[in-house]
Protein backbone atom coordinates (compact mmCIF):
# COMPACT_ATOMS: atom_id res chain seq x y z
CA UNK A 1 0.00 0.00 0.00
CA UNK A 2 1.74 3.57 -0.68
CA UNK A 3 2.09 5.67 1.80
CA UNK A 4 -0.06 8.13 1.19
CA UNK A 5 -2.66 5.74 1.31
CA UNK A 6 -1.43 4.11 4.81
CA UNK A 7 -1.36 7.73 6.43
CA UNK A 8 -4.54 8.91 5.13
CA UNK A 9 -6.28 5.42 6.17
CA UNK A 10 -4.55 6.23 9.83
CA UNK A 11 -6.03 9.79 9.92
CA UNK A 12 -9.33 8.33 8.83
CA UNK A 13 -9.04 5.35 11.36
CA UNK A 14 -8.72 8.69 14.31
CA UNK A 15 -11.25 10.45 13.59
CA UNK A 16 -13.81 7.75 13.12
CA UNK A 17 -12.64 6.28 17.06
CA UNK A 18 -13.09 10.27 18.03
CA UNK A 19 -16.65 10.08 16.39
CA UNK A 20 -17.42 7.47 18.65
CA UNK A 21 -16.06 8.92 21.90
CA UNK A 22 -17.25 12.15 21.56
CA UNK A 23 -20.00 13.58 24.36
CA UNK A 24 -21.84 14.89 21.37
CA UNK A 25 -23.28 11.54 20.07
CA UNK A 26 -25.08 13.76 17.55
CA UNK A 27 -21.98 12.83 15.27
CA UNK A 28 -23.36 9.09 14.83
CA UNK A 29 -22.90 7.88 11.54
CA UNK A 30 -26.48 6.96 10.37
CA UNK A 31 -27.62 3.94 10.85
CA UNK A 32 -25.34 3.02 13.83
CA UNK A 33 -27.53 4.91 16.41
CA UNK A 34 -29.07 2.04 18.38
CA UNK A 35 -31.42 1.86 21.23
CA UNK A 36 -29.78 1.72 24.57
CA UNK A 37 -31.79 0.61 27.85
CA UNK A 38 -28.76 0.05 29.83
CA UNK A 39 -30.37 1.17 33.82
CA UNK A 40 -29.38 4.56 35.42
CA UNK A 41 -28.22 4.25 38.91
CA UNK A 42 -29.98 6.77 41.04
CA UNK A 43 -27.55 7.80 44.08
CA UNK A 44 -29.94 9.03 46.89
CA UNK A 45 -27.02 9.37 48.98
CA UNK A 46 -28.55 8.35 53.02
CA UNK A 47 -32.33 9.55 51.79
CA UNK A 48 -34.36 6.92 51.91
CA UNK A 49 -35.05 5.05 48.87
CA UNK A 50 -38.00 6.26 46.65
CA UNK A 51 -40.42 4.78 44.99
CA UNK A 52 -39.73 5.57 41.54
CA UNK A 53 -42.63 4.80 38.65
CA UNK A 54 -43.22 1.65 37.68
CA UNK A 55 -43.80 2.39 34.10
CA UNK A 56 -40.78 4.89 33.69
CA UNK A 57 -37.47 2.82 34.45
CA UNK A 58 -34.72 5.17 34.50
CA UNK A 59 -32.00 4.18 31.84
CA UNK A 60 -29.42 6.38 31.18
CA UNK A 61 -30.24 7.85 27.81
CA UNK A 62 -33.80 8.79 28.86
CA UNK A 63 -32.63 11.15 31.39
CA UNK A 64 -30.03 12.27 29.04
CA UNK A 65 -32.52 13.33 26.55
CA UNK A 66 -34.55 14.70 29.63
CA UNK A 67 -32.05 16.49 30.59
CA UNK A 68 -31.00 17.86 27.01
CA UNK A 69 -35.28 18.92 26.93
CA UNK A 70 -34.73 20.59 30.46
CA UNK A 71 -32.02 22.92 28.20
CA UNK A 72 -33.72 22.87 25.02
CA UNK A 73 -34.86 26.68 24.03
CA UNK A 74 -36.90 24.69 21.32
CA UNK A 75 -39.56 24.04 23.86
CA UNK A 76 -40.81 28.24 23.97
CA UNK A 77 -42.54 30.07 21.61
CA UNK A 78 -39.65 32.08 20.25
CA UNK A 79 -36.54 29.95 21.19
CA UNK A 80 -35.53 32.26 24.01
CA UNK A 81 -36.49 29.71 26.78
CA UNK A 82 -35.63 26.50 28.81
CA UNK A 83 -36.92 25.09 31.84
CA UNK A 84 -33.68 25.86 33.55
CA UNK A 85 -34.69 29.72 32.17
CA UNK A 86 -36.70 29.70 35.84
CA UNK A 87 -35.04 26.64 37.41
CA UNK A 88 -31.74 27.34 37.42
CA UNK A 89 -29.34 24.92 38.96
CA UNK A 90 -27.44 27.80 41.17
CA UNK A 91 -30.56 28.46 43.06
CA UNK A 92 -31.50 25.04 43.50
CA UNK A 93 -33.10 24.99 40.44
CA UNK A 94 -36.09 27.76 41.51
CA UNK A 95 -36.06 31.56 40.19
CA UNK A 96 -35.14 34.35 42.29
CA UNK A 97 -37.50 36.54 41.03
CA UNK A 98 -40.77 37.10 43.00
CA UNK A 99 -42.29 35.71 39.47
CA UNK A 100 -40.86 34.14 36.37
CA UNK A 101 -40.43 36.29 33.10
CA UNK A 102 -42.35 34.48 30.26
CA UNK A 103 -41.72 34.91 26.61
CA UNK A 104 -44.06 37.65 26.05
CA UNK A 105 -42.94 39.38 28.96
CA UNK A 106 -45.65 38.71 31.89
CA UNK A 107 -44.67 37.69 34.77
CA UNK A 108 -46.47 34.54 36.27
CA UNK A 109 -48.93 33.84 38.98
CA UNK A 110 -46.67 31.94 41.62
CA UNK A 111 -43.18 31.47 42.52
CA UNK A 112 -41.26 29.02 40.58
CA UNK A 113 -40.63 26.45 42.80
CA UNK A 114 -37.11 24.10 43.15
CA UNK A 115 -36.97 21.23 40.95
CA UNK A 116 -34.98 19.05 43.54
CA UNK A 117 -35.96 15.37 45.11
CA UNK A 118 -39.07 14.96 42.90
CA UNK A 119 -38.84 11.27 43.47
CA UNK A 120 -39.88 11.73 47.47
CA UNK A 121 -42.50 14.16 45.94
CA UNK A 122 -45.82 11.78 46.74
CA UNK A 123 -49.06 14.69 46.84
CA UNK A 124 -49.01 15.80 43.52
CA UNK A 125 -47.21 18.88 41.53
CA UNK A 126 -47.30 22.86 41.35
CA UNK A 127 -48.22 24.97 44.69
CA UNK A 128 -51.84 23.72 43.74
CA UNK A 129 -51.12 19.58 42.90
CA UNK A 130 -52.75 20.68 40.14
CA UNK A 131 -50.56 18.02 38.34
CA UNK A 132 -50.61 14.08 39.57
CA UNK A 133 -47.62 13.03 38.39
CA UNK A 134 -43.90 14.67 37.42
CA UNK A 135 -44.65 13.83 33.57
CA UNK A 136 -47.67 15.96 33.63
CA UNK A 137 -46.02 18.81 35.23
CA UNK A 138 -43.84 18.80 32.90
CA UNK A 139 -45.89 19.75 30.06
CA UNK A 140 -47.80 22.45 31.65
CA UNK A 141 -45.36 25.26 31.59
CA UNK A 142 -44.49 24.93 27.82
CA UNK A 143 -48.35 25.27 26.89
CA UNK A 144 -48.63 28.38 29.20
CA UNK A 145 -49.82 32.00 27.83
CA UNK A 146 -47.43 33.30 30.83
CA UNK A 147 -44.36 30.82 30.98
CA UNK A 148 -43.29 29.50 27.30
CA UNK A 149 -46.64 29.88 25.57
CA UNK A 150 -45.60 27.30 22.67
CA UNK A 151 -47.70 24.75 21.55
CA UNK A 152 -47.10 20.70 21.83
CA UNK A 153 -47.63 20.02 18.11
CA UNK A 154 -45.12 22.83 17.27
CA UNK A 155 -42.25 21.51 19.76
CA UNK A 156 -42.82 17.94 18.38
CA UNK A 157 -42.14 19.38 14.59
CA UNK A 158 -39.18 21.43 15.84
CA UNK A 159 -37.29 18.56 17.54
CA UNK A 160 -37.96 16.09 14.74
CA UNK A 161 -36.56 18.17 12.64
CA UNK A 162 -33.19 17.93 14.48
CA UNK A 163 -31.05 14.40 14.36
CA UNK A 164 -29.36 15.26 16.97
CA UNK A 165 -33.04 14.77 18.65
CA UNK A 166 -34.26 11.78 16.28
CA UNK A 167 -30.91 10.18 17.47
CA UNK A 168 -31.35 10.86 20.87
CA UNK A 169 -35.12 9.47 20.72
CA UNK A 170 -33.91 5.92 18.99
CA UNK A 171 -31.70 5.94 22.01
CA UNK A 172 -34.36 6.33 24.88
CA UNK A 173 -37.26 4.68 23.48
CA UNK A 174 -35.86 2.58 20.72
CA UNK A 175 -37.14 4.72 17.41
CA UNK A 176 -37.15 8.04 16.03
CA UNK A 177 -40.64 9.36 17.47
CA UNK A 178 -41.45 12.31 19.12
CA UNK A 179 -44.88 12.58 21.16
CA UNK A 180 -45.72 14.88 23.82
CA UNK A 181 -46.01 11.91 25.97
CA UNK A 182 -42.26 10.64 25.32
CA UNK A 183 -40.82 14.26 25.87
CA UNK A 184 -42.87 14.27 29.57
CA UNK A 185 -41.19 10.97 30.25
CA UNK A 186 -37.77 11.88 29.57
CA UNK A 187 -38.47 15.11 31.73
CA UNK A 188 -39.72 12.89 34.40
CA UNK A 189 -36.79 11.03 34.46
CA UNK A 190 -34.22 13.67 34.22
CA UNK A 191 -36.04 15.92 37.16
CA UNK A 192 -36.20 12.50 39.39
CA UNK A 193 -32.54 12.48 39.29
CA UNK A 194 -31.69 15.73 40.63
CA UNK A 195 -31.20 14.52 44.25
CA UNK A 196 -30.66 16.92 47.04
CA UNK A 197 -28.69 15.02 50.09
CA UNK A 198 -25.04 17.09 50.65
CA UNK A 199 -25.71 19.47 52.99
CA UNK A 200 -23.63 19.94 55.92
CA UNK A 201 -26.23 18.87 57.67
CA UNK A 202 -26.22 15.28 56.14
CA UNK A 203 -22.45 15.47 56.57
CA UNK A 204 -23.44 16.74 59.83
CA UNK A 205 -25.70 13.19 60.44
CA UNK A 206 -23.48 10.93 58.83
CA UNK A 207 -20.25 12.29 61.00
CA UNK A 208 -18.50 13.93 58.61
CA UNK A 209 -19.18 17.39 60.08
CA UNK A 210 -19.67 19.44 62.90
CA UNK A 211 -22.31 22.02 63.38
CA UNK A 212 -21.76 25.13 65.21
CA UNK A 213 -23.01 25.90 68.75
CA UNK A 214 -25.44 28.45 66.91
CA UNK A 215 -26.45 25.93 64.61
CA UNK A 216 -26.84 23.41 66.85
CA UNK A 217 -28.95 25.36 68.99
CA UNK A 218 -31.00 26.16 66.15
CA UNK A 219 -31.56 22.55 64.80
CA UNK A 220 -32.90 22.20 68.87
CA UNK A 221 -35.51 25.07 68.53
CA UNK A 222 -36.49 23.44 64.95
CA UNK A 223 -37.10 19.94 66.35
CA UNK A 224 -38.69 21.37 69.69
CA UNK A 225 -42.46 21.67 70.02
CA UNK A 226 -44.29 24.78 70.84
CA UNK A 227 -45.18 25.14 74.98
CA UNK A 228 -46.86 28.71 76.04
CA UNK A 229 -47.00 27.10 79.40
CA UNK A 230 -42.95 26.82 80.16
CA UNK A 231 -41.85 29.69 77.66
CA UNK A 232 -38.16 28.54 78.82
CA UNK A 233 -39.05 24.86 76.75
CA UNK A 234 -40.57 25.95 74.27
CA UNK A 235 -39.18 25.69 70.20
CA UNK A 236 -39.91 27.02 66.98
CA UNK A 237 -42.17 23.73 66.50
CA UNK A 238 -40.90 23.86 62.82
CA UNK A 239 -40.62 20.02 62.27
CA UNK A 240 -44.48 19.47 62.34
CA UNK A 241 -44.61 20.96 59.24
CA UNK A 242 -41.10 20.30 57.86
CA UNK A 243 -39.94 17.03 59.00
CA UNK A 244 -38.35 13.85 57.73
CA UNK A 245 -35.61 13.45 55.78
CA UNK A 246 -36.82 16.23 53.17
CA UNK A 247 -38.19 18.25 56.20
CA UNK A 248 -41.68 18.69 54.03
CA UNK A 249 -45.26 16.54 55.40
CA UNK A 250 -46.81 15.99 51.93
CA UNK A 251 -49.87 18.14 52.83
CA UNK A 252 -51.21 21.34 51.51
CA UNK A 253 -51.69 23.60 54.09
CA UNK A 254 -53.04 27.50 55.22
CA UNK A 255 -50.24 29.08 57.09
CA UNK A 256 -51.80 32.24 57.96
CA UNK A 257 -50.29 34.77 55.59
CA UNK A 258 -54.20 36.22 55.13
CA UNK A 259 -56.99 36.97 56.82
CA UNK A 260 -60.35 35.50 54.91
CA UNK A 261 -60.99 38.99 53.29
CA UNK A 262 -57.95 39.25 51.86
CA UNK A 263 -57.54 35.96 50.13
CA UNK A 264 -56.48 36.46 46.49
CA UNK A 265 -55.65 33.11 45.77
CA UNK A 266 -57.62 30.20 46.02
CA UNK A 267 -54.83 27.72 46.18
CA UNK A 268 -55.61 23.97 46.34
CA UNK A 269 -59.17 24.70 46.51
CA UNK A 270 -59.10 25.52 42.84
CA UNK A 271 -57.88 22.19 41.94
CA UNK A 272 -60.39 20.20 44.82
CA UNK A 273 -63.38 22.73 44.74
CA UNK A 274 -63.43 22.18 48.14
CA UNK A 275 -64.06 25.29 50.28
CA UNK A 276 -61.82 23.63 53.19
CA UNK A 277 -58.53 23.62 51.25
CA UNK A 278 -59.20 27.27 50.10
CA UNK A 279 -56.02 29.09 50.39
CA UNK A 280 -54.24 26.15 51.62
CA UNK A 281 -50.56 25.57 49.28
CA UNK A 282 -47.60 22.85 49.00
CA UNK A 283 -45.79 22.57 52.14
CA UNK A 284 -42.73 22.54 50.70
CA UNK A 285 -39.19 21.50 51.71
CA UNK A 286 -36.82 23.70 53.90
CA UNK A 287 -33.66 21.73 51.96
CA UNK A 288 -31.67 24.55 49.98
CA UNK A 289 -33.57 26.63 51.71
CA UNK A 290 -31.25 29.60 51.76
CA UNK A 291 -30.81 29.86 47.84
CA UNK A 292 -34.49 29.75 46.98
CA UNK A 293 -35.95 33.59 47.82
CA UNK A 294 -37.95 35.09 48.26
CA UNK A 295 -40.67 32.78 49.93
CA UNK A 296 -44.05 31.40 49.93
CA UNK A 297 -46.67 30.77 47.16
CA UNK A 298 -46.37 34.68 46.40
CA UNK A 299 -42.91 35.22 47.17
CA UNK A 300 -44.25 38.10 49.84
CA UNK A 301 -40.98 37.55 52.38
CA UNK A 302 -37.41 38.47 50.65
CA UNK A 303 -35.66 37.24 53.26
CA UNK A 304 -35.16 34.33 55.91
CA UNK A 305 -35.53 36.07 58.75
CA UNK A 306 -39.14 37.82 57.50
CA UNK A 307 -40.36 34.01 57.06
CA UNK A 308 -39.39 33.53 60.86
CA UNK A 309 -40.85 36.85 61.96
CA UNK A 310 -44.39 35.90 60.69
CA UNK A 311 -44.27 32.51 62.27
CA UNK A 312 -42.99 34.01 65.50
CA UNK A 313 -45.47 36.54 65.22
CA UNK A 314 -47.44 37.65 62.11
CA UNK A 315 -50.39 34.10 62.10
CA UNK A 316 -53.79 35.72 60.49
CA UNK A 317 -56.86 34.19 61.69
CA UNK A 318 -58.57 32.48 58.78
CA UNK A 319 -61.50 29.41 58.46
CA UNK A 320 -58.80 27.25 56.71
CA UNK A 321 -55.55 28.08 59.05
CA UNK A 322 -54.21 25.68 60.50
CA UNK A 323 -55.15 24.70 64.44
CA UNK A 324 -51.40 24.43 65.28
CA UNK A 325 -50.27 27.45 64.40
CA UNK A 326 -53.60 29.26 65.17
CA UNK A 327 -52.68 28.02 68.76
CA UNK A 328 -49.09 29.97 68.66
CA UNK A 329 -51.34 33.51 68.02
CA UNK A 330 -51.57 35.13 71.09
CA UNK A 331 -47.97 34.59 72.24
CA UNK A 332 -46.27 34.05 69.72
CA UNK A 333 -43.52 31.39 69.19
CA UNK A 334 -41.63 33.86 71.94
CA UNK A 335 -38.37 33.92 69.88
CA UNK A 336 -35.57 35.94 71.13
CA UNK A 337 -33.37 37.60 68.48
CA UNK A 338 -30.81 35.10 69.38
CA UNK A 339 -33.25 32.32 68.68
CA UNK A 340 -34.61 33.55 65.35
CA UNK A 341 -30.48 34.09 64.76
CA UNK A 342 -29.67 30.54 65.65
CA UNK A 343 -33.06 29.17 63.93
CA UNK A 344 -31.54 30.39 60.26
CA UNK A 345 -28.13 29.21 60.93
CA UNK A 346 -29.78 25.82 61.07
CA UNK A 347 -31.57 26.33 58.27
CA UNK A 348 -28.57 27.52 55.70
CA UNK A 349 -26.90 24.03 56.75
CA UNK A 350 -29.32 22.53 54.98
CA UNK A 351 -27.99 23.87 51.51
CA UNK A 352 -26.64 21.66 49.41
CA UNK A 353 -23.74 23.18 47.10
CA UNK A 354 -22.57 20.08 45.79
CA UNK A 355 -25.80 20.04 43.72
CA UNK A 356 -25.71 23.33 42.58
CA UNK A 357 -22.43 22.61 40.48
CA UNK A 358 -22.72 18.90 39.45
CA UNK A 359 -22.31 18.46 36.34
CA UNK A 360 -24.67 15.53 36.08
CA UNK A 361 -27.73 18.01 36.09
CA UNK A 362 -26.14 21.36 34.18
CA UNK A 363 -26.77 22.30 30.85
CA UNK A 364 -25.29 19.60 28.13
CA UNK A 365 -25.05 22.11 25.55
Amino acid sequence: MPLQSKILGFFLLIAAFSACNSDDESTDQPGVVAFDDTPYELNHYDLPPPQLPGDNQLTQQSVKLGRMLFYEPMLSNDGSQTCASCHMQSTAFSDTNRFSIGVEGLPGNRQAMGVFNMAWNTNEFFWDGRAHLLRHQALLPIQDPLEMNETLSNVVQKLSDSQMYRDQFIRAFGDDQVSPNRISLALEQFMLTIVSGRSKYDQYLAGTAELTESELRGLELFMTEYNPFFPELSGADCQHCHGGPNFENDQYMNNGLDEDADFTDLGREGVTKNPADRAKFKVTSLRNVELTPPYMHDGRFATLEEVVDHYNEGIKTSTTVDPALLATQNSGLMLTDQDKTDLVNFLKTLTDHEMTTDSEFSDPF
